[in-house]
């Protein structure tokens, strides 16, 4: 076990850029008006679990069906690099379908506990000790909690503008990780 403070604020920084909660208010104010109450607590439980999961059996799923962990985070990097264009330009490149309820789908997953996220925790997980990683997750459940608890004050807060420039922000320093994250790992897929 090395804990390194470093890591975890490295991991929970990429990890808070990757599930973009703070930029995602407008999306769960819009949700909580459509379905009525979010339970947080539920919502922020079932994406930790879900990240967790997918931490320690990701790799092993990924042998099963054939791909080593260079291929996906080089695949991640791509991914993470098309989220980061989606928060800096404003745009929507990959559409999903109208969910019918909230708090588990679509906060927990795919909002919370997305693709994005689950490819960057695999990502990570090349290049950061587990149990830093484990706790940059619980650092970011807790933030999770939080915003959903106080969207709607938060929004307030902020405004459009200041969500926007989060977002916009976040995204930047997206863009650099998921840059860094396939030069890191797109020499592995040659040895």
């Amino acid at each position: 076990m090395q804990l390194d403070l470093k890591e975890i604020f490295t991991v929970g920084m990429v990890l808070f850029a990757v599930i973009d909660i703070v930029g995602s208010i407008p999306i769960i104010v819009d949700l909580r008006k459509k379905h009525g109450q979010i339970e947080s607590e539920k919502a922020s439980l079932v994406a930790g679990i879900i990240m967790l999961v997918f931490l320690f059996i990701g790799e092993g799923f990924l042998k099963i069906v054939g791909i080593d962990v260079h291929s996906f985070a080089v695949a991640g990097s791509f991914v993470l690099f098309f989220l980061a264009l989606e928060m800096i330009l404003g745009i929507r490149i990959y559409r999903d379908e109208e969910a019918s309820s909230a708090s588990i789908v679509p906060i927990a997953f795919p909002l919370i506990a997305g693709a994005g996220t689950m490819t960057t925790l695999l990502s990570l997980r090349s290049q950061f000790h587990t149990i830093n990683i484990v706790i940059s997750i619980i650092l970011n459940i807790i933030i999770v909690y939080v915003v959903l608890k106080s969207s709607a004050k938060i929004e307030k807060l902020l405004g459009q503008n200041g969500l926007g420039i989060i977002r916009k922000t976040f995204g930047i320093v997206l863009l650099a990780i998921a840059v860094k994250l396939f030069a890191a790992n797109v020499k592995g897929l040659f040895v």
